[in-house]
């Protein structure tokens, strides 16, 4: 995919300051919460959209846009791993693991070693991650991950919050700030089983 892999918004700089935290962000209405906790503790937060596992492209491009508003809302620089985006690739990856739990295991996991890796890469202090805040995913294998990655030499720390309890107020903050509410997780075997009832109400009301 082409475009500017590390693009920030205009006028915000990201923060190497001893509480720079990159954040990343799986979309807007996930990170609404987490970034207002983090900033409230004090924390520097620059958010980092990387999630490769999104289908189609523009189902992409839309929990893009939503991540930028929000952080635009927020006052927070945002940087875009476009270039990670390769749904061919990561289908690939997950062969042999493509039924959950294994494939949201290994989804969760791969995108906090890269937030790992890129916060070490740019000289962060902290790194978390806003799907902690989903009810819907893997939360201990998330906080297991991101303490297993900090627990390596001369990396940033993990800090680690269940955003879980801020949920509703999550949800009514995004409908507030109309953002896009995406109607599945994100990649391609999540929206086949998000809409596979309507096609079982096509083939059995034609059949």
């Amino acid at each position: 995919m082409s475009g500017n892999s590390h693009q920030a918004i205009k006028h915000h700089e990201p923060s190497r300051g001893p509480r720079s935290l990159l954040l990343h962000v799986c979309c807007g209405p996930c990170a609404l919460m987490p970034l207002t906790r983090l900033k409230d503790e004090g924390y520097e937060v620059t958010a980092w959209f990387m999630n490769p596992n999104i289908h189609p492209l523009m189902e992409y491009l839309r929990r893009r846009e939503a991540a930028a508003l929000c952080a635009e809302k927020h006052g927070i620089p945002i940087l875009f791993e476009d270039t990670a985006w390769d749904v061919t690739a990561w289908l690939r990856a997950t062969r042999g693991r493509d039924t959950p739990p294994a494939r949201c295991a290994w989804c969760c996991e791969s995108r906090m070693e890269a937030t790992w890796a890129r916060a070490r890469e740019l000289g962060f202090a902290a790194f978390s991650s806003s799907l902690l805040y989903s009810r819907y995913q893997p939360h201990e294998v998330i906080a297991a991950a991101g303490h297993r990655l900090a627990a390596s030499a001369d990396g940033p720390a993990f800090v680690y919050r269940d955003f879980r309890s801020d949920w509703q107020a999550g949800i009514d903050a995004s409908k507030e700030w109309e953002l896009y509410r995406q109607p599945y997780c994100g990649c391609i075997y999540s929206e086949a089983e998000r809409y596979q009832k309507r096609l079982v109400r096509c083939y059995s009301t034609t059949a």
